[in-house]
């Protein structure tokens, strides 16, 4: 695992080699044929789809916006942290409440809480456009998270750097490894996203366990951390200067704090490496949804060069469209997969999956449960 990560840094220096597929249009509703046009037409008689994000107001203000302006049809978007944002529709769907018909997030709570619980759909009857639907316009084709290839659709993919300072307490250079957080200066500094739950927190617990062991993680948590389940409150408080690190948020959850001028920046990659993760960038469309055209339209839509385009940016995560350009997102802290590595080494260090859930962040997760009390 660390010297695949040292090789994916040479990767870093070699991105600019990786090709790019042609750029396909921005304009769906152009490319497609008489079908497409009769499910835009039944989906503005539907009059809205209802979606769950992450709790970004960004991803919220951009999705309404821009759909609405492309289509014409409302999205009545639910913003939340993905736990909660899936506990509340497995709970719908189970008394037959049909309200929302797709979720976009983490994967982890939809493995858990939407995929095990039978509830939602496969994703290929889903996709019309040629632009979505062929493999080529994506890096490594289409990919999964489910191990069945059919429910959980992963349209993002690279390597975060989920681990900010605020620049006037912290110089970078004092952490350069996993094992200066256990220097006596940061206790009860170090702010960490519950890992706990599902989401940041627990994919960077999950590599700790992973690649430093139980023994580590004991000498991490005597460090008296600031444990939050709001992302919004734990930025804060990082901006603010309440705590110098914190582990588990990302781009999306510092961005007000980023645009006001306050003091936090992302932390270089350490010296262990990172891991690879399709973020908040996994879609699943929950089964006989309450607006089914008007869903396929904005699966189509979010799937769609423009859509992506816009994802990228309000979630500061990387698509992997190919047709769309990645490389700024380094600024803020994130490396698309694309960019820098094969598919195949993507899946060596990527910890988001199905199968990885089971082997690794399942009993990191029960170790956690175990010391966090």
């Amino acid at each position: 695992m660390r010297a695949h990560i040292k090789f994916t840094r040479i990767f870093i220096l070699l991105s600019g080699l990786v090709a790019f597929a042609p750029a396909a249009s921005s304009q769906p509703s152009k490319t497609a044929g008489q079908d497409w046009d009769k499910i835009v037409e039944a989906a503005r008689k539907e009059g809205k789809v209802t979606i769950s994000v992450p709790a970004s107001a960004e991803v919220k203000r951009q999705l309404e916006e821009n759909f609405r302006k492309r289509y014409g049809i409302e999205v009545e978007v639910f913003t939340s942290r993905g736990s909660s944002g899936v506990r509340r529709m497995a709970d719908e769907f189970k008394a037959g409440v049909r309200h929302f018909d797709l979720h976009i997030g983490g994967s982890s709570s939809i493995v858990s809480g939407m995929l095990d619980e039978g509830i939602i759909d496969a994703i290929e009857p889903w996709l019309v456009l040629p632009e979505v639907k062929d493999p080529k316009q994506w890096w490594g084709g289409h990919l999964w998270v489910d191990s069945a290839k059919r429910f959980i659709y992963m349209f993002q993919a690279y390597l975060p750097e989920s681990i900010w300072y605020n620049t006037d307490l912290v110089k970078p250079n004092e952490i350069r490894s996993l094992d200066d957080f256990l220097n006596p200066k940061w206790k009860g500094k170090i702010g960490y996203l519950d890992p706990r739950t599902p989401g940041g927190g627990d994919s960077n617990w999950s590599y700790m366990w992973q690649v430093k062991g139980e023994e580590y993680l004991k000498q991490l948590a005597a460090q008296d951390l600031y444990l939050g389940r709001d992302q919004r409150v734990l930025s804060e408080s990082l901006a603010k200067g309440r705590v110098a690190i914190m582990i588990g948020n990302t781009y999306y959850s510092y961005a007000p704090f980023l645009k006001a001028g306050l003091p936090v920046k992302s932390l270089p990659t350490v010296k262990e490496g990172t891991f690879g993760t399709g973020g908040s960038g996994n879609l699943a469309v929950i089964k006989a949804p309450a607006h089914p055209n008007s869903t396929k339209v904005f699966v189509n839509w979010l799937l769609s060069r423009e859509g992506q385009e816009i994802m990228a940016r309000a979630l500061g995560q990387a698509t992997r469209r190919l047709d769309i350009d990645t490389r700024w997102l380094r600024e803020i802290g994130t490396i698309a997969a694309k960019d820098v590595m094969s598919p195949t080494e993507f899946w060596q260090v990527e910890n988001q999956s199905e199968e990885k859930l089971e082997k690794v962040r399942k009993p990191a997760l029960k170790f956690a449960h175990s010391l966090l009390q």
